[in-house]
């Protein structure tokens, strides 16, 4: 592993930007300098102004491989986690084949990572109804949280969970104090008939705010009833706020995310007939919107993940524009960064708030504090290097994933990635890939 000095006059160290040369060594943070320091025998980039922070840790990512790779897979998509600044991530139980259900099913998946990890990659395992066996033994073998869905997920053997199969296993998580994450809609038949498929205010309209609020009132009483970590997934609404809000009150074990596309896009301006917008909980109002942004604003999301979930233009119904029968899913792994950096400039989001969301605070939750989300000597040499002012258009030939389909497509984005490195390895260099190969597996342990 060669050593690498990188300088910059806005290094995001402890809780500031300061002056300093990074120095790699042997995949760690060997050393930080005080201003610029350059060695005769080390390579040295100087990125002048250029932010340079943690890598980007998305705990909220759905690759699809083994069995769905045709719909993504640990290439293409930790490829594009490189492009966007995202040096670790974590992927969900599903929509693989199989589901990560069991530890079986594990083996498969780390299995199918070999030669194509280019980020650093670890696990949720899944909650089903009647595997409440096997959660002991996915905690053992190193799953960083339980993943379950309180409404039908969209894949078939991956069936929603109710409050009694939640019951089963909070012993299990109290166990371990590992968290429990919700996909926190409870549907009714109580929507009206589908008139129109291609409207996608029926399509809103047919997930309304109460199901994710009826939701979270049930996740709360079993995270009360059992002292259990509890964190919300992709809140949708604003809605959520209030009783999520009272009950931090009391513990330190209920957490909160969202997801860039509920902070970018609203409900009035996607198009009907445009599915490639579908994703569940739904896009809601700019109204909604905006008590999103208030309370990011106010501290009220532990921090964020892309939710990055694609399929293959027929699944997503481009071309028929159904949006009852497309996937719901959005792709946006690569774009995390400046769709929030980009929309939050509207509503004067600072770069101090905007950090620690993507770095230290998912570091904290997936109890990897000690080795990733900061730039501190002895950690991982996990770091994003990014330009806040420069923009760029999102066309097809900078895309990563497999499949092109975005919401985000021709889009005028601010804040370029500009360098990437995974374990010291230079993956992305002058935005473009350089060194692949080089992440690695990840799995809790530190229980």
């Amino acid at each position: 592993m060669k050593e690498q000095l990188i300088y910059s006059t806005k290094c995001w160290i402890k809780t500031s930007f300061q002056e300093a040369t990074i120095h790699i060594k042997a995949s760690k943070i060997y050393q930080i300098y005080t201003g610029k320091k350059e060695k005769a025998t080390i390579p040295f980039i100087n990125c002048n102004d250029a932010i340079v922070m943690p890598g980007i840790i998305d705990a909220h990512v759905h690759i699809n491989e083994p069995g769905r790779t045709h719909w993504e897979g640990f290439e293409t998509a930790t490829k594009a986690a490189a492009k966007g600044g995202v040096t670790s991530l974590i992927e969900m139980p599903l929509n693989s084949n199989p589901v990560t259900t069991n530890a079986k099913a594990f083996q498969i998946k780390k299995e199918a990572t070999k030669e194509k990890l280019h980020v650093n990659c670890g696990f949720y395992g899944g909650v089903i109804p009647n595997n409440e066996k096997d959660i002991e033994k996915l905690i053992q073998e190193g799953v960083f949280g339980i993943k379950g869905f309180l409404t039908h997920s969209g894949i078939d053997e991956f069936p929603n969970i109710t409050k009694a199969d939640l019951e089963k296993i909070a012993p299990i998580l109290a166990k371990y104090d590992l968290p429990l994450l919700l996909h926190c809609e409870l549907s009714d038949s109580n929507v009206p008939k589908v008139e129109n498929p291609k409207s996608y205010k029926e399509y809103l309209t047919s997930r309304p705010d109460c199901w994710e609020v009826n939701a979270i009132k049930l996740a709360l009483e079993v995270q009360k009833k059992y002292d259990i970590k509890v964190h919300i997934v992709h809140l949708a609404t604003a809605k959520g706020f209030e009783i999520i809000n009272k009950q931090k009150e009391t513990t330190d074990k209920l957490t909160v995310e969202t997801c860039p596309h509920y902070l970018y896009f609203n409900a009035e301006e996607i198009p009907e007939a445009s599915p490639i917008y579908k994703c569940a909980p739904p896009i809601r109002e700019k109204s909604n919107r905006d008590k999103l942004w208030k309370g990011l604003l106010n501290n009220e999301f532990n921090f964020l993940g892309s939710d990055h979930s694609p399929a293959p233009p027929e699944i997503k119904k481009i071309k028929e524009g159904n949006y009852f029968e497309a996937w719901g899913g959005i792709a946006g792994l690569q774009f995390t960064l400046p769709v929030i950096w980009t929309a939050g400039l509207e509503y004067g989001l600072t770069l101090a708030q905007m950090i620690p969301l993507l770095t230290e605070k998912p570091a904290k939750f997936l109890g990897l504090e000690t080795s990733k989300g900061k730039l501190k000597v002895g950690f991982d040499a996990d770091i994003c290097v990014w330009n806040p002012s420069e923009s760029f258009k999102v066309t097809t030939e900078i895309i990563e994933h497999k499949h092109k389909a975005t919401p985000y497509i021709n889009r005028q984005l601010k804040g370029k990635i500009m360098h990437t490195f995974v374990n010291g390895n230079h993956v992305v260099e002058n935005g473009r890939l350089n060194i692949l190969k080089g992440g690695k597996l990840l799995v809790k342990t530190n229980f």
